[in-house]
């Protein structure tokens, strides 16, 4: 009987690991392709879905942003979504000749501020921090710009609803969670805050999650309907 020719286990644990190799490169090429074709960013959940069984989608995505790095276009994560955007450093270069979008007023940014970092926060609660009033054109601007909608609505008095941002925003101002937000001392490194910062003053931490907060229910249809509000992308109905 001949000898069986048996394979060196040196032999076997390299075959394995080119194959390993190879799913996780044809797992990038896809992850790759979706998020390319898409014009907004892709959630983790949908590429899991479309890559093949056993693959770790969120190893897949942490070895293509490494790849991407050092380029021009880099992959961003915002939240639990993923996009190609240009490199931060090279915006200057697509800037010239572009024209440059409209300005949020004062109030608008203001009121965008609060927002980002108070969420959830009523109008009131927002007209508070300010010191004036904040009309609904205001908070409508920044609807449909995509920045700002609504979370839900507060359990007190009146059942007042409450604001937060989108994801959008996020991806706009190349942030990955609203954690990554400036704080104090990068706000004043940026000169956006004068010297004179009342003592003790502290930067509000803005929520790690989207979850509703404890006295916050859910916003709904009928909630949308019943107060005649404008929901983004939407018209004013008022």
């Amino acid at each position: 009987m001949a000898a069986v020719e048996i394979e060196p286990e040196d032999d076997l644990i390299e075959a394995e690991q080119g194959a390993v190799e190879s799913a996780f490169v044809e797992a990038e090429r896809i992850a790759e392709a979706l998020i390319f074709a898409s014009a907004q960013p892709v959630s983790e959940r949908s590429i899991a879905e479309r890559l093949p069984a056993g693959i770790d989608a969120r190893a897949v995505l942490a070895r293509l942003k490494a790849a991407y790095a050092p380029r021009g276009v880099n992959l961003v994560q915002v939240e639990d979504h993923w996009a190609f955007r240009t490199a931060a450093d090279l915006s200057f270069v697509l800037r010239s000749g572009e024209t440059e979008a409209r300005k949020l007023s004062r109030a608008a940014l203001e009121v965008l501020a609060i927002i980002a970092y108070h969420q959830p926060v009523t109008r009131a609660e927002i007209e508070e921090i300010r010191g004036v009033q904040t009309s609904k054109g205001t908070v409508d601007v920044l609807m449909e710009a995509g920045w700002v909608r609504f979370r839900g609505r507060r359990r007190s008095p009146g059942r007042p609803v409450t604001f937060g941002t989108t994801r959008d925003f996020l991806d706009h101002f190349g942030l990955e969670t609203l954690r990554d937000l400036p704080g104090l001392e990068e706000l004043k490194g940026a000169g956006l805050l004068s010297g004179r910062i009342p003592p003790g003053f502290r930067m509000p931490l803005p929520p790690a999650d989207d979850e509703l907060a404890e006295d916050e229910d859910p916003m709904t249809a009928s909630d949308i309907e019943e107060l005649g509000l404008l929901t983004p992308g939407g018209s004013d109905e008022e």
